[in-house]
């Protein structure tokens, strides 16, 4: 029999043992061919304003596609390599060299990998089409995807396929030839606890660590809450580090400190249930430490990935709505504005209209927390509150000679987000050579006028602003503005008022009116929302695939256990609810503290978004919470076959 024969015999004989690590090689190929496929296809790109950044972002999200398969694919292999050591031991106590052995294998993964890759393109291809009718549904773009194959994006899937089969057998390579046979017989056994009990120092030192791991995770939750400041990135790091370390040490050490405390409190006498779930665990999470910290932070980093892009998509209308409040608007261009109500009137279009008259002028808005700013001078552009009224805007209208400030951008561009150690304050101007104050009460995140007009806005009564507009008339910098503003009331004529309003754009007067906007600001959160989702699936299907390979190894290593338990006569039903424990704390527990983390990063990184981020969490932990659990249930149903089993 040859080499290759062989090969094909095993691969026959381990199908059980690949299919599901099959399966998400399939899943990895198929990913990264509707990527590439997408990537390539000239009919998106075409609907697309801004093509340069649809390219940037799938390039970009490619490069990271790939890290996750190459990364899944290592952890994978070394699990497999490790549950068939006792066989690639025996090999080579029969004389068998390494150098054959390594061949053997390395045809066995190469024709694995084939396989996965011919399938992962024919079911990429199948539904490449669908990924790109859901592409432009969120980008809200009209047409039907064509349904071709891209040549190109098999060629890229191929030269991935390429890498993942010489990384892989690089590390079956190395594993083999490191390896004695000793080791590869061993390298499967289920690690035990020591007899010896811990001395008195040792035990308090495990107790230190243990709380050392939960005071890391409260540390960086709290500093996540205020990170926002002067040291923005110094206290990143630190959230990072405290995170990281915090869920290390809580897998390694305090997780199995708190399970040895319940069997102390027991006087070891842990039952049936607890010895099928406690006991393992105790046994294993020392060993399993990196890939359930791994697991944890991926989910934590899928989660709030997924969430940022959706929240940032689901609140595109908000956000531009609250940055541009009127669909179309001009400054001290009445011809033009006259131009535009003609062009609206013979197109049919209905709209409202409404002038304002404000005033320009320098000034200082005072920071109680720098002093150094008070002597830089602004533009203020100061704002009726009685004319934006009749606009049907809930405003208040401040006290005479009080003030209110309005920035959409205010989050992003202060050092913190708390406005009240800001506010109130004072803004200073120049009259007659003496200086006149003027409270400012509050500042509140959203847009009087459309951003593209320059100025701090600042909301004041007509009376207020009549006063300042007598006592700074003759200053440099005073202005008298009027803004032609004008609201579309029906959003189907949006995009024809929008055409005939890029008429008056020029290098002299260039703005932005709320459709065009709006559009370019949908196609960003679309490729955000969309390559995240994708991107997500991908890292959840590598972390659910790891730990269901590694659940597999342990069912297989603790299968003489379950023979004698039903040997004893104990039932199905009854080991079974000990192994449904423990697969709690083994998937639960990861998910619950990722998602934990996903919570305050989300929390923190949530001051660049305006609206309310509930919804898309909510959304996002659900999906992923749903899609894992389908591991949870895989797992079990190994678990249960292993059982009914063990007497055969």
């Amino acid at each position: 029999m040859t080499v290759f024969e062989l090969a094909l015999r095993s691969m026959r004989q381990n199908v059980k043992h690949y299919y599901l690590y099959f399966f998400a090689l399939i899943f990895s190929m198929s990913l990264f061919f509707v990527f590439a496929s997408l990537l390539h296809d000239q009919q998106v790109q075409s609907m697309l304003e801004s093509s340069d950044k649809f390219l940037i972002a799938f390039q970009s999200a490619a490069i990271l596609l790939i890290g996750i398969i190459v990364i899944f694919t290592i952890s994978s292999n070394q699990i497999f390599l490790r549950r068939r050591s006792r066989e690639i031991g025996l090999y080579q106590l029969i004389g068998l060299s390494k150098g054959w052995v390594a061949r053997y294998l390395i045809i066995e993964n190469v024709l694995l990998g084939l396989g996965a890759l011919i399938a992962g393109i024919i079911c990429g291809a199948l539904v490449s089409r669908l990924f790109v009718l859901i592409l432009m549904k969120l980008l809200r773009l009209d047409g039907m995807p064509a349904i071709d194959f891209s040549l190109l994006a098999a060629f890229d899937t191929l030269k991935v396929f390429v890498l993942v089969v010489v990384t892989t057998s690089l590390q079956m390579i190395f594993m083999i030839y490191r390896s004695t046979l000793l080791q590869l017989f061993q390298a499967d056994q289920q690690p035990d606890l020591s007899s010896q009990p811990p001395t008195v120092l040792a035990s308090i030192l495990t107790t230190i660590y243990a709380v050392l791991g939960i005071v890391l995770l409260g540390y960086g939750y709290e500093l996540s809450g205020r990170m926002v400041d002067e040291q923005l990135i110094l206290n990143a790091f630190l959230v990072l580090l405290s995170t990281i370390t915090g869920t290390y040490i809580l897998f390694r050490v305090t997780i199995k400190w708190w399970f040895s405390w319940i069997r102390k409190r027991k006087n070891g006498h842990l039952g049936l249930y607890n010895s099928l779930s406690l006991a393992p665990l105790m046994h294993r999470m020392k060993g399993n430490a990196n890939s359930l910290t791994l697991i944890t932070v991926l989910s934590a980093l899928t989660i709030t990935l997924v969430t940022m892009a959706y929240s940032v998509y689901y609140s595109t209308e908000n956000t531009v709505r609250m940055e541009i409040p009127y669909d179309f608007s001009f400054e001290n261009r009445q011809q033009d504005a006259q131009s535009f109500v003609t062009e609206l009137e013979r197109e049919g279009i209905n709209f409202s209209y409404l002038p304002i008259e404000a005033v320009r002028t320098k000034g200082v808005i005072l920071n109680p927390l720098d002093e150094s700013s008070h002597i830089e001078e602004r533009n203020l552009l100061w704002l009726p509150a009685e004319q934006l009224q009749r606009a049907d805007k809930k405003l208040s209208v401040p006290s005479h000679g009080e003030a209110v400030e309005y920035s959409v951008s205010a989050q992003t561009a202060f050092d913190d987000s708390d406005f009240s150690k800001r506010y109130p304050t004072k803004i200073e101007l120049i009259s007659k050579g003496q200086t006149v104050s003027y409270p400012l009460q509050e500042l509140i995140v959203e847009n009087l006028v459309n951003s593209d007009i320059s100025g701090n806005q600042i909301l004041v009564s007509e009376k207020t602003l009549r006063e300042i507009e007598n006592s700074v008339s003759n200053n440099a910098g005073y202005e008298r503005v009027q803004i032609d503003t004008y609201h579309i009331p029906d959003k189907g004529e949006l995009a024809l008022a929008s055409s005939l309003y890029q008429k008056y754009n020029s290098d002299e007067y260039f703005t932005t009116d709320f459709y065009s906007r709006y559009r370019q600001t949908l196609e960003i959160s679309g490729l955000l929302i969309f390559i995240a989702a994708f991107l997500g699936l991908a890292f959840l299907a590598s972390t659910g695939s790891i730990l269901y390979f590694k659940q597999m190894t342990e069912a297989e290593q603790e299968k003489q256990s379950f023979k004698t338990l039903r040997q004893l006569g104990f039932e199905e039903k009854m080991i079974m609810k000990g192994i449904v424990r423990k697969q709690m704390v083994v998937f639960l527990l990861p998910l619950f503290i990722g998602v934990l983390h996903s919570i305050f990063a989300v929390k923190a990184a949530s001051i660049i978004i305006i609206s309310d981020i509930t919804v898309p969490t909510i959304i996002s932990i659900g999906a992923y919470a749903s899609i894992y659990f389908l591991f949870a249930l895989s797992t079990l149903g190994y678990y249960r076959k292993i059982v009914k089993h063990a007497m055969l």
